[in-house]
């Protein structure tokens, strides 16, 4: 696959000690020959002058790394040019790469190049993407897993049973005359029933790798003076939200960002739920009632020198976490609701440790923290659910040929979630499988 020859400023931008240059293409080591007075040893630094490839102006004394093809993270011959970080340096060595032919990279096209040439499938791509996003220790262990290739590893064995039973399915329309097994038939939509099975499972996820990758939507909720706004604050360790003694202070939503547990959580103060005239209060209340039922996370708060309200009380469900805030001013009651409720003051902090653990535990279920590989986009979902349908289709088709048409569906639907699936590795099985023609 001919490609032109790319670079890109691997580091960040502005000042820096070290500016990182990648390159890629089939001219790389043309490059460096040109600049660099010749390539070194592969995957070995090397000090080297560098230099304009027309002027001959020294531009820099800098390591470079030379990676030929395929032992690169692209698969073709690439370099690594470690430069000093000003930017006049940079802006240099820019035009000098430019004076060789070689052009600036589009966005995520070295790591499109890596899966065109067969170096990474889709998910793996993705994972590096959500790695360089990623904000939380839970989402950069996340990260390395896809980007590491367990959700490759786990398709690619889908893919390759799902190819067998449409070989032997194939097998036995095309040479039914041949001597297969009479049983071979039955075999594939047993096994294909084991599949659909497995795939389902996988699915039965409750979108808990989504949650983690984009983070949980949390919302505290109570009515006016419960002392939502303080709690917020204190949760988040400053002032987000305007503290009053007047109710109904706060009207719209106030959003923090909150790492519990190294899951990323958007914790929402609402409006106090109450029956109000003020249209703005009472759109306030609207939203705060929306957000309470869209969250992944619900915090119901309860003054405890006051009986609880009933506006709060029909939102409890179960996961919800209640608090029982002020207990400067009142012992928390045992009950709320038919639950136990979190004692806590947010004014002086008396029971923060214990909601916080409450919340990182709740945040911990909710986004599945584990060492299995979960799925983490809407596009795994939808062609995950694909393939299973059309595995299910074939179980059920009333003709041979029906259940494999079937069987190719679903295998193409595993193909976009991979990037990986040929028509010549049905060929390759049936041939390998059955010997037929010998």
């Amino acid at each position: 696959m001919s490609f032109d020859t790319i670079f890109a400023l691997a580091s960040g931008g502005g000042r820096a000690a070290v500016s990182l240059l990648r390159l890629s293409g089939p001219g790389s080591g043309a490059v460096l020959d040109r600049i660099a007075g010749g390539r070194p040893a592969p995957r070995l630094a090397s000090l080297r002058r560098l230099r304009h490839p027309e002027s001959a102006e020294l531009l820099d004394e800098a390591l470079v790394l030379w990676f030929p093809g395929p032992r690169s993270y692209t698969g073709e011959d690439a370099a690594e040019l470690h430069l000093h970080g000003g930017r006049a340096v940079l802006e240099g060595v820019t035009a000098a790469l430019l004076a060789c032919g070689a052009r600036p990279a589009e966005p995520g096209e070295f790591t499109r190049r890596a899966f065109l040439n067969g170096r990474m499938d889709l998910t793996e791509a993705e994972g590096i993407a959500d790695l360089i996003a990623a904000e939380t220790a839970a989402q950069r262990r996340q990260a390395l897993r896809q980007a590491g290739g367990a959700l490759a590893v786990r398709y690619a064995g889908w893919a390759e049973r799902l190819t067998r039973l449409l070989a032997h399915q194939e097998a036995a329309i095309e040479f039914a005359e041949d001597g297969l097994p009479n049983t071979l038939e039955a075999e594939v939509r047993r096994e294909g029933a084991a599949l659909a099975a497995e795939i389902g499972a996988h699915l039965a996820d409750g979108g808990r790798g989504e949650r983690l990758r984009e983070g949980l939507w949390g919302a505290i909720v109570g009515a006016p003076n419960a002392g939502k706004s303080s709690l917020l604050n204190a949760l988040a360790g400053r002032e987000a939200a305007i503290v009053s003694a007047r109710a109904g202070t706060t009207r719209d939503i106030v959003e923090v960002r909150l790492e519990l547990g190294g899951v990323p959580v958007w914790l929402a103060d609402t409006a106090g739920l109450r029956e109000t005239p003020d249209e703005i209060e009472a759109e306030g209340v609207r939203r705060a009632r929306r957000r309470a039922e869209e969250a992944d996370l619900l915090i119901a708060v309860f003054a405890a020198d006051q009986p609880p309200d009933a506006e709060t009380l029909a939102l409890l469900a179960p996961g919800t976490l209640v608090v029982a805030n002020k207990t400067d001013l009142a012992p928390a009651p045992a009950a709320i609701g038919g639950q136990a409720p979190i004692a806590l003051s947010a004014r002086d902090g008396e029971g923060l440790a214990a909601l916080r653990a409450a919340l990182e535990a709740v945040a911990a279920e909710r986004a599945g923290l584990s060492e299995e590989a979960s799925l983490t986009r809407p596009r795994h979902r939808a062609a995950l659910g694909e393939a299973a349908a059309w595995i299910e289709e074939a179980i059920r088709a009333p003709l041979p040929e029906l259940a494999a048409e079937a069987l190719r569906a679903a295998l193409r639907a595993l193909g976009r979630l991979t990037g990986r699936v040929g028509v010549e590795a049905v060929l390759d099985v049936v041939f390998g499988d059955f010997c037929i023609g010998k």
